[in-house]
């Protein structure tokens, strides 16, 4: 980790305010609303652009809380996460009703606006559903879900506390990129790979307990479900018109987590013990960045090297790590995803680093073609 030593755990509002920085998007959303035109720009300006050049200024944020804070002390962290799903169901919902029930906005404007909501329904809304999935309550959890239904990617939550979470960094996972691999064609690989490895991981688990999939237990009836009355409630609001809007807003959020996936673990392989077996999980296996601001947008994700150490910690408490612990990106996750759209940038940034780290960590291996390609086994029992 890094060598800055545990500081008490945040426990007021203002360790806590900076963390709030995304609320700043629904207003952005009204007005992009209220006013038409252009002003829906304002979205990715902030969520993207604002918040790339802060981490130029603010630098880096190496301090480490004191991971063993109660939970009750982190009340004002945890409320943002909790109060973001009716947030976003209002610039959703609120926005389809204003396309359905007037004629405020053109066709194109009304595009603009939910390509606005699509950046914060996805570099927002799933990072929250994220953090909440992998909380133990209930009720965080279906808020988790509540966010996923509402860019049509429920399936997300089984296939990242099933599958990615046990088989990071080797080729069970879809969501590892592999070694000069372009985004674009990891996306369709994630899109079609995803739910099927979804549906797999979930009648597996369920046929250990000897249920079949048609049990009330398969979450992917709770999927279903909560899909079809969002898009229910789209039709109802604006037709079909308001039908394609929701679709456009999920597929810009989903174009944004998986742009995210693919900037967390590019390149990163765990070693191939033999037959099957693979190294644990470590620190090494997932890029790390400590850039203040975009943490602040965020809540942490980019601390990713302790999250896949300590998934169940909470995100005020995630740790950071030094360079001979994990891999460090050059710069936050909205940057690096621009130069991700754009293979040949992104090679060029990036593929020296996966070499670099190759070499640090793992110098015995000579030949890392089936790491490359995705030919090696299969975990052993992986779901």
């Amino acid at each position: 980790m890094s060598d800055s030593p545990p500081h008490p755990g945040p426990s007021r509002l203002p360790s806590a305010a900076p963390f709030w920085l995304s609320v700043a998007l629904i207003p952005l959303i009204a007005l992009a609303a209220w006013q038409g035109a252009w002003w829906w720009l304002l979205v990715p300006v902030y969520a993207w652009y604002l918040t790339t050049a802060l981490d130029g200024v603010l630098g880096l944020n190496e301090d480490n809380p004191d991971p063993e804070t109660a939970t009750d002390q982190l009340f004002w962290h945890r409320a943002v996460t909790l109060v973001w799903f009716p947030l976003q169901f209002a610039a959703i919902f609120g926005s389809l009703w204003l396309v359905g029930f007037t004629d405020h906005l053109s066709g194109w404007e009304a595009s603009g606006l939910f390509f606005a909501i699509g950046v914060v329904s996805g570099s927002v809304g799933i990072v929250y559903s994220h953090e909440l999935l992998h909380q133990k309550t209930p009720s965080e959890r279906w808020l988790g879900d509540l966010l996923l239904a509402s860019v049509l990617y429920s399936h997300f939550r089984t296939e990242h506390l099933l599958v990615h979470h046990s088989w990071v960094s080797t080729p069970r996972d879809a969501v590892s990129a592999r070694y000069n691999e372009g985004f674009h064609r990891f996306f369709w690989r994630v899109l079609t790979d995803g739910p099927r490895s979804a549906w797999a991981a979930e009648t597996r688990f369920l046929a250990r307990a000897g249920k079949t999939p048609l049990d009330r237990r398969n979450p992917f009836w709770r999927y279903a479900a909560l899909q079809l009355g969002m898009l229910a409630l789209a039709v109802i609001l604006a037709g079909w018109v308001g039908l394609g809007l929701f679709v456009f807003q999920a597929f810009i959020a989903v174009w944004q987590l998986e742009l995210t996936n693919y900037v967390e673990h590019y390149g990163l392989s765990r070693k191939h013990l033999g037959e099957g077996r693979y190294e644990p999980v470590r620190p090494r296996h997932s890029w790390n960045a400590s850039h203040m601001a975009t943490n602040w947008l965020l809540i942490n994700l980019q601390r990713h090297s302790d999250h896949h150490t300590k998934p169940d910690r909470r995100f005020p408490l995630l740790q950071t790590y030094a360079p001979d612990e994990a891999p460090q990106l050059p710069m936050g996750y909205p940057a690096m995803t621009f130069l991700a759209m754009v293979p040949p940038l992104w090679r060029r940034r990036m593929n020296p680093r996966v070499r670099a780290w190759r070499r640090q960590f793992y110098p015995e291996i000579e030949d890392w073609s089936a790491y490359n390609d995705g030919s090696l086994p299969m975990p052993r029992n992986a779901l």
